[in-house]
């Protein structure tokens, strides 16, 4: 297994990291959060991605994408994360765009993810319904209706379910868990936008009596349960990707300010407990990343324990963010703690993020039951 970047890779994640902190830097966060940007993230910033290929880095060329595997987009992902650069790269390509990928036919591919590649459709994927990730809780209905279904439930936390064209809902038919490509303007259906503490975009749904035809089904009836743990294990670890980005954003400005700050005369940086404490940072940054660069490489080659490693790269990630983000706002001392600056940003979005498909502790646990411990 190679856990480095090949040159193609580097020279992608060279431009990722150019294009956000010119196009998208932190600056452009705080400005969307403050204006109360109705879509809540950057349509044009959206567009310049389109362009570069990546709403169809993991399509495949016949579909309009690049085929550049998930470890291009982990890349992106990683210093999107940087930034805190707001797009529906995770709602539409990598939850939607995977789920279509895995168990859609050949003409909802053909369709579906030319129309993402191209930039002309927003997915979501509606799945959550509790107030913690529960994935196998499902209790949305679809009932047979004709040569069709008749959905009814409730979804929360859908990443950007109130600008979506499409939302992909879980819904239990007779025959077991089955997956639905619903339009967002489908009769019975209502969004309501929710107020996230990282600013991001999330919606509650509400189906009453939605009716599809049976050419929305995607994948087969009743065999959805599998396709769901593919795509929520490939946005694990692109979650874990974006949190990898956050947390080396925060440690590289906590070491840059304990080399200019000064007390009685000398840089704080010099300090033993504050070496100690970003010490410690620098150690959980590289397991990350390792352990980041396992999951990914074995999401590309299709290896079997993929799920344990997407597990634990995710609860990884979790303690890792929580760490890098306390720890910022602590040895920036009481400027840490303002508005002005932007390491509130990263804490609440660490917060999000960790409970977004999983906490460390639902993580560790599912580690544990696939080791067999």
């Amino acid at each position: 297994m190679a856990l480095v970047l090949n040159e193609e890779q580097n020279l992608l994640k060279d431009s990722a990291r150019e294009f956000f902190r010119s196009q998208a830097p932190v600056t452009a966060f705080r400005e969307i959060r403050d204006n109360k940007d109705p879509a809540g993230l950057s349509r044009d910033l959206w567009s310049q991605m389109v362009e570069l290929g990546w709403a169809g880095i993991i399509f495949p060329e016949e579909h309009g994408g690049l085929d550049f595997g998930y470890q291009g987009l982990g890349v992106v992902m990683e210093e999107a994360g940087r930034t805190l650069a707001l797009s529906p790269l995770m709602s539409t390509v990598v939850l939607s765009g995977s789920a279509v990928m895995i168990a859609g036919s050949e003409e909802q591919k053909s369709d579906t993810l030319a129309g993402i590649a191209a930039g002309d459709r927003i997915l979501a994927f509606a799945l959550e319904e509790r107030n913690h990730h529960a994935p196998n809780e499902i209790t949305t209905k679809a009932g047979k209706d004709g040569d069709g279904y008749v959905l009814t439930g409730s979804k929360k936390f859908v990443l950007d379910g109130h600008i979506a064209d499409q939302i992909i809902v879980t819904a239990c038919t007779a025959e077991g868990p089955t997956l639905f490509l619903v339009d967002s303007d489908a009769e019975g259906l209502t969004c309501k936008r929710t107020a996230m503490a990282d600013s991001r975009n999330a919606a509650n749904l509400t189906l009453d009596k939605v009716r599809v035809d049976a050419s929305a089904v995607l994948g087969a009836v009743g065999k959805a349960a599998p396709v769901i743990d593919q795509v929520l294990d490939r946005a694990r670890v692109c979650i874990a990707a974006e949190m990898l980005g956050s947390s080396q954003e925060l440690f590289e400005r906590t070491v840059e300010y304990l080399k200019e700050r000064q007390q009685f005369g000398v840089p704080i940086g010099s300090f033993q407990g504050l070496k100690h404490r970003a010490a410690k940072m620098f150690c959980e940054l590289e397991v990350s990343k390792s352990v980041l660069m396992a999951a990914i490489t074995a999401l590309d080659n299709g290896d079997a324990d993929l799920p344990a490693l997407a597990s634990a790269a995710k609860a990884k990630l979790c303690e890792t963010f929580e760490l890098t983000s306390s720890e910022a706002i602590q040895m920036h001392g009481g400027i840490g703690m303002t508005d002005e600056a932007d390491f509130g940003f990263f804490l609440k979005r660490s917060r999000v993020a960790s409970q977004t498909f999983g906490d460390a502790a639902f993580h560790r646990n599912r580690y544990a039951d696939l080791k067999g411990f």
